[in-house]
């Protein structure tokens, strides 16, 4: 079926201006799974939804076949026929929700589906910050499904089946600038395998259809996406990922979602090694720390600290000379960078200015911090872009040929300041992590937190409950208890468990160097637990990952569900061969590695094994 012949032009414009906007805050926008959008007929596009606006925009922008995505609005919306035609035009389609007829809640999809074209949904319902997708809502089914009916009660009209395609949208760092994102299609989903029943005049059947292919939604969404039973198990992960591929940016965003979900489903298997609860402790404490020190270990693993250190120090800390000879040399690099940035710097300044103030007015919504940074910025460039040419324009004499010049060269500032600033960027942040270091490690010591006060800061900050979520009365299957035993107050306490105030950081860089080393050297020995073992440990798995990888068991639990998992060795090598660099116990160093024994000697057996320093292979 042919697509409409509506050029929808606002769209186009929206998505335009929306590309430049992503381009300049995400270094990549990775597609996977494009094969499986059609490049024609109706399509309905159920996408996760965890970033607020910057999930449509993101959707528009990386669609394959540039198809027009629409949107679903309130239909009160289209009274007024200016409105009526911006809505449409901008890609945005009619809801009657106060309607209990269905078939005239859908009209609107129905008329675009009808003529061929995509309609995106969000199923969840709203946008929410949470360590796993929460709900799947059954909108996106009942419309899939009431089509077919009224393509059954409409035999005239000439038009194919509707597919369901199940989108996950995956960011690196959803709240950070120049991170990823992966924009994942799973497979397509017929609704042909849920029409008889729905057609069936059985009771009940129409909704149980209904439910069933929601729940065909769920599972895709959940085989693309990255899910853990609890805000403890995903930070734990996230540190031993960033652990494992120091460079930051190292892993492949083809392969993000896989690895940070085989890290999750290792840390979600209890008392998988003896030193299981340890290991975790040590890990969300450096976690913490780094959050409340606004430094990052891929920053810091990017300083050579220190190439071999004495396993008798209690703590691990570069001396005075060595941070302030690190902090020179990355002054005097710099410098010879700067000419070459200051000018696009000083340009855009407010828009980082501004950006900045937007994520602070939403400190405590994780999922509508980056949205506005993009608002508050895209702004911030639109006038000062438009004030550029108009100023170029003018020592053209305001010339036609001098407008498409003017317009050229703004355009070319824009690119070049893109290109200039990953380098730049992170070579900023090395900078002010290692003035940071240098200030911290040449206080005196008696400046540094206690241990009393800095307890708060070793456990990770939660964010808070969503109150539009319908959260199940009793735990899933795999999630954790609603409480940490080791936390001062319930898992997702938000503001609470945390001083709102930060300390300076200096007062914790030597905790952070400190946890770091202890971070590593707690991850040696669970991996050398899991290795000494014979690696034929059985590692709980998303069931995903188990059809893959490992192995699916059928009614063997006391629930009589199916159940994943894979064998220890298996996901070692399987980390292994996508770059992980583990960390094992040896009896020396090899040069540039910063890591060595933790002061407590926590995870070793024996006297021997904490005289062992650990080294990275």
């Amino acid at each position: 079926m042919a697509s409409s012949s509506d050029p929808k032009v606002l769209h186009r414009v929206i998505r335009f201006i929306s590309g430049l906007a992503v381009s300049s805050f995400f270094t990549e926008v990775r597609v996977i799974g494009g094969e499986n959008v059609p490049k024609d007929g109706p399509i309905i596009v159920t996408a996760t939804h965890h970033n607020m606006m910057l999930d449509p925009v993101i959707l528009s922008v990386g669609f394959p076949h540039r198809r027009i995505l629409n949107y679903w609005s309130k239909a009160s919306l289209f009274v007024n026929p200016i409105m009526r035609y911006i809505l449409f035009s901008s890609g945005n389609i009619p809801v009657d929700r106060k309607s209990k007829d269905r078939q005239a809640l859908f009209k609107g999809t129905f008329d675009a589906l009808s003529k061929g074209e995509a309609v995106a949904l969000f199923p969840e319902g709203t946008s929410y910050t949470e360590p796993r997708i929460m709900q799947v809502k059954d909108g996106a089914a009942w419309a899939a499904l009431e089509f077919s009916k009224w393509l059954k009660d409409h035999p005239d009209v000439d038009a194919q089946a509707v597919t369901i395609i199940p989108t996950s949208i995956v960011y690196t760092d959803k709240t950070k600038y120049r991170s990823g994102v992966i924009m994942e299609f799973g497979r397509p989903i017929s609704v042909k395998d849920y029409e008889e029943q729905f057609f069936s005049t059985e009771e009940g059947a129409p909704r149980a259809a209904v439910k069933r292919l929601t729940r065909a939604i769920e599972n895709e969404l959940m085989g693309t996406s990255i899910n853990a039973p609890d805000w403890d198990t995903l930070y734990t992960a996230r540190m031993a990922r960033d652990l494992l591929w120091e460079g930051g940016k190292s892993i492949k965003l083809d392969e993000f979602v896989v690895i940070s979900q085989t890290l999750v489903d290792l840390f979600s298997t209890p008392d998988l090694t003896a030193n299981f609860k340890s290991v975790k402790r040590h890990l969300l404490g450096y976690y913490s720390l780094l959050q409340s020190s606004h430094l990052t270990n891929s920053v810091l693993s990017s300083l050579p600290l220190s190439e071999s250190l004495n396993p008798n120090t209690p703590t691990t800390i570069p001396g005075r000379l060595l941070t302030l000879l690190i902090l020179i040399r990355d002054s005097i690099s710099a410098l010879f960078q700067l000419p070459f940035f200051f000018l696009p710097l000083i340009v855009h300044l407010p828009v980082y200015a501004m950006g900045r103030f937007g994520a602070k007015l939403v400190e405590d919504e994780e999922e509508t911090q980056a949205q506005n940074k993009v608002a508050f910025g895209l702004i911030s460039l639109l006038l000062i872009y438009s004030a550029s040419f108009f100023f170029l324009w003018a020592l053209f004499w305001y010339t036609p040929t001098g407008a498409l010049l003017s317009a050229f060269l703004v355009y070319l500032f824009a690119v070049y300041h893109i290109k200039m600033i990953d380098s730049n960027y992170e070579r900023a942040k090395r900078f002010i992590a290692t003035w940071r270091i240098l200030v911290g490690v040449w206080t005196p010591k008696r400046w540094d937190l206690s241990m009393a006060a800095l307890s708060q800061y070793t456990t990770p900050k939660m964010p808070p409950e969503n109150p539009w979520i319908d959260r199940p009365q009793t735990p899933v299957q795999g999630e954790a208890t609603a409480t940490r035993p080791d936390a001062n107050g319930p898992l997702n306490s938000g503001k609470g468990n945390r001083s709102a105030r930060r300390p300076p950081s200096r007062r914790l860089v030597r905790h952070v160097l400190k946890a770091r080393v202890e971070a590593v050297n707690a991850l040696a020995s669970f991996f050398d637990q899991l290795e000494r073992e014979g690696g034929d440990k059985r590692v709980d798995s998303s069931l995903h990952l188990a059809r893959l990888f490992g192995h699916v068991t059928d009614g063997e639990s006391s629930e009589g569900a199916e159940k994943g998992w894979r064998y220890s060795k298996e996901v070692v090598g399987f980390l292994r061969q996508r770059g992980a660099k583990i960390p094992t116990l040896g009896n020396e160093v090899i040069n540039g590695a910063w890591a060595a024994l933790s002061s407590e000697g926590e995870g070793y057996t024996t006297s021997e094994e904490r005289d062992e320093r650990v080294w990275v292979t």
